[in-house]
């Protein structure tokens, strides 16, 4: 582990409570909370010698927008498209012209901000003001870049596990890590609901965005599978038994959905993700604490 991460109290490294990707078991896979940078990671050139540009090349440091560079041969492929797939270019490229709008918005928003008050904290350039925005802007690219095949895995946290941050947008002015600490106390379980709604939003609005992009005979959404969930079932006693999971998606017809499945005690999680991984096309013989495949995903 990088030495810059700090062990806490339960001897695990700090990045593990920032980061859900890893390439190795110790070597996180970098995590970007800027827009800006993840629009520019999933549609920038490669330099010529076929890496990529450095991360200290902006974005806003070329003369025009990602789309006015490639609105010139997109015009012209447009000429030799069918119907039905001119309408799925056009809709492509509304889309990412959208989000770059939200994206120049949200920086101009920041930059206002920082000239006016003095910042707690260091805002990152192009991080929306608005938490929601935020969340919703970066799950817009994650449906953009399934859509374009620019990537076909993505992990997205909502909020560091831990994190103590408030709920202000929801009238929570405790911190989330507090309150699931909650001692069986009736307010904190009405406060972490309404945090736990919160959450559940954010990942319907990802999926009413996939559902509504064709995706061969079906939706994108069809052809996906998203796991939604956290590592422990009681913040109070951090207890990791009975995980509250949620998974959405029936990807490419290989998972039948609108079930509500138990399992028996101690089935380790992990075998959904061995399944999982079966269904991505890479099959592992176990993964974690796996004993095999989670069965009855498919009927």
């Amino acid at each position: 582990m990088p030495q810059t991460w700090k062990e806490n109290q339960e001897g695990l490294n700090e990045g593990y409570y920032s980061h859900c990707s890893f390439r190795s078991p110790t070597q996180a896979v970098p995590a970007e909370v800027n827009p800006r940078n993840v629009l520019y990671r999933l549609f920038h050139k490669q330099d010529q010698e076929g890496g990529e540009r450095r991360e200290s090349s902006p974005m806003n440091a070329l003369d025009r927008s990602l789309l006015d560079i490639v609105l010139g041969g997109a015009r012209d492929l447009r000429r030799t498209l069918p119907t039905s797939d001119r309408q799925k270019l056009d809709e492509y490229l509304t889309a990412v012209r959208e989000i770059e709008q939200r994206v120049e918005t949200a920086e101009r928003q920041v930059a206002a901000v920082q000239q006016g008050f003095i910042q707690e904290y260091e805002v990152p350039e192009g991080v929306p003001e608005s938490y929601e925005e935020h969340a919703r802007l970066m799950l817009d690219m994650v449906a953009l870049a399934f859509q374009t095949d620019s990537t076909r895995i993505a992990t997205v946290m909502l909020a560091n596990e831990g994190s103590n941050r408030s709920y202000r947008n929801l009238t929570i002015s405790r911190g989330h890590h507090e309150l699931s600490h909650h001692q069986n106390n009736p307010d904190n379980f009405r406060q972490l609901r309404e945090i736990n709604r919160f959450h559940l939003r954010q990942f319907a609005y990802l999926l009413n965005k996939l559902r509504s992009v064709p995706d061969g005979d079906g939706t994108l959404l069809d052809n996906c599978m998203l796991l939604y969930g956290a590592g422990l079932a009681d913040g109070n006693r951090h207890e990791h038994d009975n995980l509250p999971l949620l998974m959405a998606g029936r990807g490419g017809g290989s998972i039948l959905t609108g079930r509500h499945l138990r399992y028996a005690p101690e089935t380790p999680m992990c075998n959904l993700l061995v399944s999982m991984l079966e269904r991505a096309g890479a099959p592992v013989p176990r993964f974690g604490d796996s004993t095999g495949p989670l069965r009855g995903l498919a009927a």
